[in-house]
């Protein structure tokens, strides 16, 4: 570009003769309402053996159906903090009375798999992005009450002397309704 052809434009600018014109607005997308999944669906329990086939040392074992909840934490989410803590404090609590309800006794080491068991979308699943949900749960069942956090109830911590886990496992899906997960916790006798 030249000199003279650059005053040219600059002079055409002013005048409001070479202004790009405005991009007209762009209308609001509309967000279809999120399909109703139904109720909730019990779904068919884990097989325990291949959870269980590489440990040593295993005493008892529980497997338990965690309460229904709509909204689970997953490690894909982008959540302000204050809808995740709450989301993080709800299964806390259902993890604590599931615990209540069944009776769990404390134990000095465990084992726990979380199996979820998803929806059932044609795509495939990682259950390892559910590590949110399982760590909220087994804070739940380790440290019932957040505000004494000396008062545990499981297990004495859920570091890795005393838990082995939580480990991820792929399970049957949901026919109606959301995710789901079942927790397998298997009481380890032998030190690993």
């Amino acid at each position: 570009m030249t000199a003279a052809q650059y005053t040219a434009l600059l002079a055409s600018r002013a005048a409001g003769k070479g202004a790009p014109a405005a991009a007209p607005k762009k209308k609001p997308a509309v967000k279809k309402p999120a399909a109703d999944p139904g109720p909730p669906s019990v779904p068919e329990p884990p097989a325990l053996e291949p959870l269980l086939a590489g440990l040593s040392g295993v005493g008892r074992t529980w497997s338990i159906l965690m309460p229904y909840a709509e909204k689970m934490l997953d490690s894909n989410q982008r959540l302000h903090w204050r809808p995740e803590h709450a989301i993080r404090q709800q299964l806390r609590t259902d993890a604590v009375q599931i615990a209540r309800v069944h009776r769990l006794p404390r134990l000095e080491r465990a084992a726990i798999f979380y199996v979820l068991h998803p929806r059932s979308i044609r795509r495939p699943r990682d259950p390892g992005n559910w590590a949110p949900t399982a760590k909220a749960y087994v804070d739940g069942l380790v440290t019932p009450n957040p505000h004494q956090p000396c008062k545990r109830h499981l297990l004495p911590d859920d570091d890795h002397e005393h838990l082995l886990g939580p480990n991820p496992v792929m399970g049957a899906p949901v026919t109606t309704g959301y995710a789901r997960m079942t927790l397998v916790i298997a009481e380890l006798i032998a030190p690993a």
